[in-house]
C-alpha cells in the first residue's frame, strides 16, 4: 500500500508542477518520506531520516521537507514539535493535496498540516499514470475496521471504505493499455471489499477478481492482505480462475488460540485450519504465506509451541515474522509486557529457521519444473540477465533478450537459491 501511495504522490507533483524524481537528495525542491507506524522500529526511522534531511536544508534553506503515511497521521503537530523544520505533514487519505499543500508552504513560510480522512475522495482526483511496469498495484480499499489489540491502523488510515468497482475497473483497464500484465489488488483488509455498481448490484471481492479477469492484456491477479475471518467460501471457489496466482497470503498472527483472543483477531486456528483446507482441494499445489507476531504480552511457551505446530500443518511458504512491538492508543500496550526479549528473539529465530527450511525444500522441488515467469525487469545483481516472479512468488534469474520484458516467459528452473531461482528460457508465450 504504501508503494502504491509513494507512485501516487510522485503523479499528483509530476501533474500539478511538472516534477520529477531525483536519486539525488541534494538534488531536489521537495523531500518526502512516506510512513509506516506498524512497528515502532520503522516509525524511528522516520526521524533518523529527517536528521540527516535537516543537514540538508540547512545548506539549502528554500528546500522543502514533508512526512506523509501512516506515522503522520498518528502523530500530527507532534512531528514538527520534534521536528520543526518540517514543512508538510499529510496522512494517508490527503496524499493527493499535496500540490496545494507545497503551495501553500512556500507562499505563507509556515507549516501545513492535513491528517483528516475524507474517505476515497483521492481516488476520483489521481491523475493516469505514465509510464507502468508489467506488475502493478491498484487500491480497492482503504482502512480497517477489524480493531485488533495490536493494530494501529484502524487510527492511522480510518474504517473500511471501498473504492467503486467501475472506477477501479477503468484505472485497470487504462494500465492494460500501458503494457501491465498483473495486477495486485490491495487493502488493509482486502478480502472486506464491499461495494455496488452502477446498477446497485453488490459486489464483492470475488466477483472483483472476475470482473479484472475479462479484461483485455491482464492475465494474472494477485491480491493482499488478507483477514482469516473474512477469507470466505466465494474466495476459495473464485481460485477456480486461472488467472489468479497460485499465491495466498493470509496473515494468521499466532497459532494459539489463547493469544488470538487476546490480539482480537475474532477467529481460532481450527477456522485458519479449515480456510486452507478447503482451498486446497481447489488449488492442491497453492502456496501460503503469513505474518507472525512473537512474543505477543503473555505469550507463554506453550503458545509459542502451537505457533510451531500450526507452521509445521500448514507448511508456509514464506512468512513476515516480527517481535511484538508495542503501539500507541492500542489495548495491547497497556497489557504487561511480560516476554523479555532475548526469549522473544530465540522465538523469532526458531520461527522463521522453520519456515526458511520448509520454503527452501518447496524451491528444492520447482528445480527441473517449467514455471510460467512474468518477465518485469533487469537483475539488480546481475543487469545482463532478466528477472520476473513465478505464480507462488518466487524471483527467477535467467538470461534473455529485454524485449522478453513485460512478456510472460516459460522458464525451467536449474538452481534454488536462498531467497531466488535460476533458470533459462524454455518457451515464450
Amino acid at each position: 500500500m504504501n508503494v502504491y501511495d509513494s507512485d501516487k504522490m510522485a503523479d499528483v507533483l509530476r501533474q500539478s508542477h511538472g516534477f520529477e524524481l531525483t536519486k539525488n537528495a541534494e538534488e531536489a525542491n521537495l523531500l518526502l518520506v512516506n510512513t509506516c507506524s506498524i512497528r515502532e522500529k520503522a516509525q524511528e526511522k522516520v526521524f533518523s531520516q529527517l536528521g540527516r534531511w535537516k543537514l540538508l536544508k540547512d545548506g539549502n534553506p528554500e528546500l522543502l521537507i514533508g512526512v506523509g503515511g501512516c506515522v503522520a497521521s498518528q502523530e500530527g503537530s507532534k512531528i514538527m514539535d520534534r521536528a520543526p523544520y518540517v514543512d508538510m505533514v499529510f496522512g494517508p487519505q490527503t496524499l493527493h493535496r499535496l500540490p496545494k499543500m507545497y503551495d501553500d508552504a512556500i507562499h505563507s513560510n509556515e507549516s501545513s498540516i492535513d491528517i483528516s480522512f475524507p474517505k476515497v475522495e483521492k481516488f476520483d482526483t489521481f491523475p493516469k499514470v505514465q509510464d507502468a511496469d508489467p506488475s502493478a498495484f491498484v487500491s480497492i480499499m482503504e482502512g480497517c475496521s477489524k480493531i485488533c489489540s495490536f493494530c494501529v491502523v484502524p487510527k492511522t488510515r480510518g474504517y473500511e471504505v471501498s473504492r467503486e468497482p467501475d472506477q477501479i475497473i477503468n484505472e485497470i483497464k487504462d494500465l492494460a493499455k500501458k503494457g501491465v500484465r498483473e495486477i495486485n489488488l490491495l487493502g488493509q483488509n482486502v478480502n472486506a471489499y464491499r461495494s455496488k455498481n452502477k446498477i446497485g448490484e453488490k459486489l464483492k471481492l470475488a466477483d472483483l477478481i472476475n470482473l479484472v479477469s475479462n479484461i483485455n492484456g491482464i492475465d494474472r491477479i494477485r491480491f493482499t492482505t488478507s483477514h482469516p475471518l473474512q477469507f470466505t467460501d466465494d474466495l476459495i471457489e473464485v481460485y477456480r480462475n486461472p488467472k489468479l496466482a497460485n499465491y495466498l497470503h493470509l496473515p494468521v498472527q499466532s497459532g494459539s488460540n489463547r493469544i488470538l483472543k487476546l490480539m482480537r483477531r475474532k477467529y481460532k486456528v481450527e477456522r485458519y485450519i479449515d480456510r486452507i483446507e478447503k482451498l486446497r482441494i481447489v488449488r492442491p499445489d497453492i502456496s501460503i504465506s503469513s505474518d507472525f507476531i512473537v512474543g505477543f504480552p503473555g505469550e507463554t511457551q506453550k503458545d509459542f509451541e502451537e505457533t510451531l505446530k500450526l507452521v509445521d500443518d500448514i507448511g508456509f511458504d514464506q512468512s513476515f515474522s516480527f517481535i511484538y512491538s508495542p503501539r500507541p492508543n492500542t489495548t495491547a500496550a497497556e497489557m504487561e509486557d511480560n516476554v523479555p526479549y532475548e526469549v522473544k528473539l530465540e522465538r523469532l529465530q526458531l520461527l522463521q529457521s522453520k519456515i526458511n527450511k520448509n520454503a527452501k525444500k518447496i524451491s528444492d522441488t520447482m528445480i527441473n519444473t517449467t514455471q510460467e515467469v512474468l518477465v518485469e525487469k533487469h537483475s539488480k545483481k546481475d543487469m545482463n540477465q532478466l528477472t520476473g516472479r513465478t505464480e507462488n512468488n518466487r524471483w527467477v534469474n535467467f538470461d534473455g533478450p529485454i524485449s522478453l520484458i513485460g512478456e510472460f516467459v516459460n522458464i525451467k528452473i536449474t538452481e534454488a537459491l536462498a531467497n531466488s531461482l535460476r533458470g533459462r528460457v524454455f518457451e515464450t508465450n
